[in-house]
């Protein structure tokens, strides 16, 4: 057995999907991807821009077709947008990959994100509040899809990159991971 021929970092914004998704990659010879920034390359303006011109509802249809194709390549770590999770058909195109869960608390997500303007969800009076209610909603579907759950609130990024190498260096994307704060379905 090989590597997964795709694997799929999700998790809420502030997680680290961009920051151990770019290492993961270069650590495993694959190709880095991220949702977002594709996005923003092919319409030429960036997310808080699109969700101001197209609503949320808009951006999660471009989010859902720059998915769908990105999922075609193989030797890649794709980092998807904190909300991916939640489309139905986001979610099943995710399954063709080995879905790495980067968990992290509201609390640290608050200290990543407070002075991010690049955030559309979370510029409004009270942002603690909005990825409370985030996590509530977003955490379960998270869980839903993932290979493997990461607490990425514990760990910097360079030890999660080598926790990730070695769950799936070991394990080759199937067996369970034995690290504490790690599990997998």
């Amino acid at each position: 057995m090989a590597l997964p021929e795709r694997i799929i970092l999700v998790g809420p914004m502030g997680a680290g999907k961009s920051t151990v998704g770019r290492q993961l990659a270069r650590a495993l010879g694959y190709r880095f991807l991220d949702t977002d920034r594709e996005l923003e390359a092919r319409t030429g303006a960036d997310i808080p821009w699109i969700f101001d011109m197209e609503g949320e509802s808009g951006f999660r249809d471009r989010e859902s077709r720059v998915i769908d194709e990105l999922l075609n390549e193989s030797g890649i770590v794709l980092a998807t947008g904190g909300g991916a999770v939640l489309r139905p058909e986001n979610r099943q195109r995710m399954t063709d990959g080995y879905v790495i869960y980067l968990r992290v608390t509201p609390d640290l997500q608050y200290e990543r994100t407070r002075m991010d303007r690049n955030r559309p969800l979370l510029q409004n009076p009270d942002p603690r509040a909005v990825l409370e209610r985030l996590f509530e909603e977003r955490d379960p579907l998270y869980q839903e899809i993932a290979d493997l759950t990461v607490e990425s609130s514990q760990r910097g990024p360079r030890h999660l990159v080598r926790h990730l190498s070695r769950v799936l260096d070991e394990s080759e994307g199937h067996a369970h991971a034995t690290e504490a704060g790690s599990s997998e379905r």
